[in-house]
């Protein structure tokens, strides 16, 4: 029997925990998982925020009971390096598109590009491109943009929290930009081509970094496959606990009784006095139970009860 086909029949693991992939280009969001999840062996997986197959940087994936904070990542905003190229329109809005308009570069000074871009800081509303995964009448948009049609998008509110001239030089114009969830930066390049009197499209889209998690945190693929052929339990020590994804958290211990109780689904009485709202929740070992709702009263109710066997480091 091959090397490739004993992986293939090898029983799939129970692996928890957190790979914060730098996603290279030309990969599908749901491809990178599959690899991953192939070379972990695990048995359940996903994806949190998926980036264009064009786009590269900073994917999280889940596996096991981390699975159960996707929909918090979902939520986490979303910084990225961004390279447009000015004087010139696609129909995806990326290099992957078709040119459908050109227009003269407009000579600014970088103090004017600076002002442009800060007219974008915060909230707004945009609408969103047809080339996306968002349905119309159960159709993805960019199935029906290929067939041709265009059909009408409602806006849909965005914050943009900060956004920084990194380079312009001709066509070329580089920035960073910190934005709320369902910010679609292709949209956001053409906005302030516009505004500053030109059209453009996205070159190049790299995510620097998804909540809180940092670029540092980030594995290539490469390293992955390596780290897979050479020392897989050196692969899984690089995973991320569950728990590091909802730092943002207050934490809530508790004893060994009350951590049974919530685990079982009943709300527990904690002290500390915490406000309305999300918490973590921690058994006496420090191990981490899952997500609690304070109710501001001293009571913490389950909303997402994790099952980890490891301690937590």
């Amino acid at each position: 029997m091959s090397a490739v086909m004993a992986m293939h029949r090898r029983p799939k693991e129970a692996i928890d925990g957190l790979l914060l992939l730098n996603k290279p280009s030309g990969l599908t969001s749901n491809r990178a998982l599959q690899v991953v999840r192939r070379l972990l062996n695990a048995k359940k997986a996903g994806h949190t925020g998926s980036l264009d197959p064009s786009a590269t940087g900073m994917l999280p994936l889940c596996f096991g009971e981390a699975t159960k904070v996707c929909a918090y990542l979902l939520d986490a905003d979303k910084a990225y390096r961004v390279t447009a190229r000015l004087g010139a329109a696609t129909d995806t809005g990326d290099a992957d598109g078709k040119e459908i308009a050109t227009a003269a570069v407009p000579e600014l000074s970088t103090d004017s590009w600076n002002e442009i871009l800060q007219n974008f800081v915060g909230e707004s509303q945009q609408i969103p491109p047809m080339y996306s995964a968002l349905k119309k009448d159960g159709k993805r948009l960019y199935a029906l943009a290929r067939q041709g049609e265009v059909v009408e998008r409602q806006p849909r509110t965005i914050q943009v929290r900060d956004i920084t001239l990194l380079e312009v030089a001709g066509p070329r114009l580089v920035f960073r930009v910190s934005c709320s969830k369902g910010t679609y930066v292709r949209t956001l390049v053409e906005d302030i081509a516009r505004r500053a009197g030109t059209v453009a499209h996205t070159v190049r889209l790299h995510r620097e970094s998804v909540g809180h998690f940092a670029a540092a945190d980030m594995l290539d693929l490469a390293t992955v496959e390596s780290l897979a052929a050479s020392d897989p339990d050196g692969l899984k020590d690089r995973l991320l606990a569950p728990d590091v994804a909802l730092s943002g958290f207050p934490a809530v211990t508790t004893d060994a009784d009350a951590g049974a109780r919530f685990s079982g689904g009943q709300a527990i009485t904690v002290s500390g006095g915490f406000a309305k709202g999300l918490v973590r929740v921690y058994g006496a070992d420090r191990l981490f139970l899952g997500v609690g709702e304070s109710q501001g009263d001293g009571l913490v109710a389950p909303r997402r009860v994790f099952q980890l066997q490891a301690r937590n480091p």
